[in-house]
């Protein structure tokens, strides 16, 4: 390697480095590094807030199911109890999404790949433990590979009767893909709405993959009518009460883990690169490697969250890789608040509990709503609803306050060299007197 590297790679350490970096962002964009224990800073602010209530939905929703009497109003369905846990995975799922666009600047349209990958992983594994209960009772190849006249198991299902090897898979396969992606984009400096659409194209290269049925993963139908997991029945109250509490505990997982890395020195760097990439190429910093583990990060979370909606919803197709499904992601997070983590959950709760009504009650209404809502996000609520009611709290309006730059922002363009003005939603501030970094 040679000197000129090394002294690049070195940068990365050095505090006078650091602290150019500190003195180029506004005090109020930086999260509070260097102060206090890791898990300490993680979990600071309104961290706490979100994972007490994580905790207290993962107790309390199999309490109104399992110990209420059906006679009672207050009892929870095993069906609320499922979409309670499909929720909890989306919300997940727009956490990783908030993780690269809300502190990294990478605006992805291609998580919905990631997601259905991890979810293709589980189902895999639940199609091996159907055995000869199938419609067609084959041993070992799926219902849908004897109706296709396969012979024999393809090469790439070997291992998934295991429940481990699957696991792995689930975050080994989305993480590969995203570093193989990320590696040749990130050093190609391919940036802003071209990256965009290049994730775009990943998703819906992989849509036409899945549809064709000698790839062997199901075709059009995908891979369903699944039996248990573990050996647990997924009909069963239990299980369902199991996978709801494993889904609250990887969102919290999640989020602490997310939490850990925006909080942190790397922390100071994302949100530098967000902001000004340039400036801090300039300083030395090989920023093409930051995206690429955030970004990798991301992709595991997401194969982690479809690895858990799955047995839920008792199926995984490749409309999961529909390129509307990644643009629906990126609209959680912009309704909930970008760069806030807490807020990219609750607008993924709240979005997708406006679908299940509106899907009930007005099926043909719902794009129509979802269109709408992005809508009248960017024009009133500008940095969602934790920046609205952070701006309450200061007693701003939500479009004032997202109107007026933070101290030390440009008003327009980027520091890229890009010379294209910022899109919505705007680059998100904490309150005064915290120090960033999420909630």
């Amino acid at each position: 390697m040679s000197n000129g590297q090394d002294s690049r790679d070195s940068s990365m350490s050095d505090p006078d480095m650091s602290g150019r970096l500190e003195r180029m962002l506004p005090p109020n964009r930086l999260p509070a590094g260097g102060r206090g224990s890791a898990l300490g800073r993680a979990l600071g602010g309104r961290a706490w807030i979100f994972l007490a209530v994580v905790a207290a939905v993962a107790v309390l929703v199999p309490v109104f199911n399992q110990l209420v009497p059906e006679s009672s109003g207050l009892q929870l369905p095993n069906y609320i109890v499922a979409l309670a846990g499909k929720y909890l995975c989306f919300a997940l799922l727009a956490v990783a999404v908030d993780l690269v666009w809300g502190f990294c600047g990478i605006l992805s349209l291609g998580h919905g790949a990631f997601f259905a990958l991890g979810g293709y992983a589980m189902g895999m594994y639940l199609m091996r433990q159907i055995g000869t209960r199938g419609v067609y009772g084959h041993p070992e190849l799926p219902d849908f590979m004897v109706f296709l006249n396969w012979q024999e198991l393809p090469w790439f299902w070997y291992g998934f009767d295991s429940f481990w090897f699957a696991a792995l898979m689930v975050i080994l396969v989305p993480g590969v893909l995203a570093f193989v992606f990320g590696w040749l984009a990130f050093r190609s400096r391919v940036t802003g709405v071209y990256l965009s659409i290049i994730t775009q194209a990943m998703t819906f290269a992989l849509l036409l993959a899945f549809f064709r049925n000698e790839t062997g993963f199901g075709g059009n139908n995908g891979l369903t009518d699944f039996k248990d997991i573990l050996g647990f029945d997924l009909q069963s109250s239990g299980t369902r009460i199991g996978l709801f509490i494993a889904s609250a505990v990887a969102l919290a997982a999640g989020y602490i883990i997310c939490r850990l890395v925006v909080t942190s020195r790397l922390g100071k760097v994302l949100i530098a690169v967000r902001d000004a990439e340039s400036r801090v190429r300039f300083l030395g910093y090989r920023v093409e490697n930051y995206k690429l583990f955030v970004w990798t990060l991301s992709a595991c979370l997401a194969g982690v969250a479809g690895a858990l909606y799955v047995p839920q919803v008792g199926i995984i197709n490749p409309s999961e890789f529909s390129p509307a499904n990644s643009i629906e992601m990126v609209i959680w997070v912009a309704v909930g608040g970008r760069g806030t983590l807490f807020g990219a959950a609750l607008g993924a709760v709240l979005v997708n509990g406006g679908k299940t009504i509106f899907t009930g009650a007005l099926p043909e209404a719902w794009l129509f709503v979802l269109g709408g809502l992005f809508i009248a996000v960017t024009l009133f609520l500008p940095r969602g609803i934790m920046g609205a009611v952070s701006a309450f709290r200061r007693g701003e309006k939500p479009v004032a306050a997202a109107a007026r730059p933070a101290p030390g922002k440009r008003g327009r363009g980027d520091a890229a060299g890009q010379g294209a003005p910022r899109t919505f939603p705007p680059d998100p501030a904490p309150e005064p007197g915290r120090t960033g970094g999420g909630d």
